[in-house]
């Protein structure tokens, strides 16, 4: 049986944005209850460089037109 890509492509999607949930939840969870000092400071800049990756990827994949489903 034939299987459209897109599915494949969509699913991998999902599951690098799934990854970054169980990621961002707990960070942030700590991070709030910690008071901000120069020595978490670095963790925080490291959580807005992978946030920053991943948005630059959701982005490139849109304009290349993986989001879009197509007949």
């Amino acid at each position: 049986s034939n299987i459209n890509v897109r599915f494949y492509i969509f699913a991998i999607l999902f599951l690098i944005f799934d990854v970054e949930a169980v990621f961002l939840f707990p960070w942030a969870v700590i991070f709030m209850e910690q008071k901000i000092t120069a020595g978490n400071v670095i963790p925080f800049y490291a959580m807005m460089m992978f946030l920053g990756v991943l948005f630059f990827a959701i982005v490139y994949a849109w304009k290349k037109g993986v989001l879009e489903w197509q007949k």
